[in-house]
């Protein structure tokens, strides 16, 4: 069985598991406002189905994220899902820092909390916005050809509006991702903790799906006030507290920008991630 929608696919490959798949191939599943919508009713279509134990996020393509699409309007349409703030579409810094507690933050601390596990299938890149739905899945199984990075301190903000750097990574690389931009290998990544597996990509569907059976057959409330134990832990820890103290800092930098540039990004911000990206394609070679 599987229901379409414009950015969004869901199927359902094996019993008890669900498989979100963003399709968005031709821009490299780059994150529009619409887009984000769609992947959360899909997330919360699948918790309220009973039968389904395990979600899976996957995508279409060579890539699972290029990020957010810095095309696309920033604004979300109707009420908001995430959060209560004031509406995005009012203007000015006010207007878009409620579109990112909204549309960012807020959507991505809300599939962190889903009562059901989660699992991220990655492939290729994942690029800043991409690391904001990978990250708030509880497990990460990566294709041996998958990177991570957040360049976005080009763009005169801190990092992305998710900001999990150091619990994901540690201290040491948190600081070398953010002040450089580059890319942390799939290999690399599982060493620092933030994969759990890495398989060739020929195995990465099988593989996960295989992984998602095993939690599955294990009973969903168990699995519930397990995640739910984890979760409060990084609560305890400071974990959303440190996430919404860096999204205020976040929209300082947008504010910045704005002032001194008429633009809520710093303008040589692309020219300086694209040279780093061919940077990073070069080593690999």
């Amino acid at each position: 069985m599987s229901t379409s929608a414009r950015y969004i696919r869901t199927e359902r490959p094996r019993p008890g598991i669900a498989r979100v798949v963003l399709a968005r191939a031709q821009t490299r599943n780059a994150q529009s406002p619409e887009l984000l919508k769609e992947l959360d009713a899909a997330f919360m279509d699948a918790v309220r189905e009973a039968e389904v134990s395990v979600i899976v996020l996957a995508a279409d393509g060579p890539d699972f994220s290029s990020g957010h699409d810095l095309r696309a309007p920033m604004e979300l349409d109707g009420e908001p899902i995430a959060t209560m703030h004031a509406r995005s579409d009012q203007g000015g810094i006010d207007g878009h820092f409620a579109f990112e507690c909204e549309a960012f933050l807020g959507l991505s601390l809300r599939w962190r909390d889903i009562p059901k596990p989660t699992i991220a299938q990655v492939q290729g890149r994942v690029i800043a916005g991409g690391l904001m739905v990978a990250w708030p899945m509880d497990l990460i199984v990566a294709s041996e050809d998958a990177s991570f990075s957040d360049p976005v301190a080009a763009f005169g903000v801190n990092g992305v509006e998710y900001f999990a750097h150091v619990f994901e990574v540690g201290v040491r690389k948190a600081r070398e991702m953010l002040y450089t931009g580059m890319a942390v290998s799939a290999h690399e990544a599982r060493e620092l903790g933030m994969v759990n597996h890495v398989v060739p990509p020929d195995e990465l569907e099988s593989f996960t799906l295989d992984l998602a059976a095993r939690i599955a057959a294990r009973p969903q409330f168990g699995l519930r006030l397990s995640k739910m134990s984890i979760n409060q832990q990084l609560d305890a820890m400071g974990q959303r507290q440190s996430f919404e103290a860096a999204l205020s800092l976040h929209n300082l930098g947008h504010a910045q920008n704005m002032l001194a540039h008429g633009t809520v990004v710093h303008p040589e911000g692309a020219a300086v991630i694209r040279e780093e990206a061919k940077h990073h394609t070069a080593e690999r070679e």
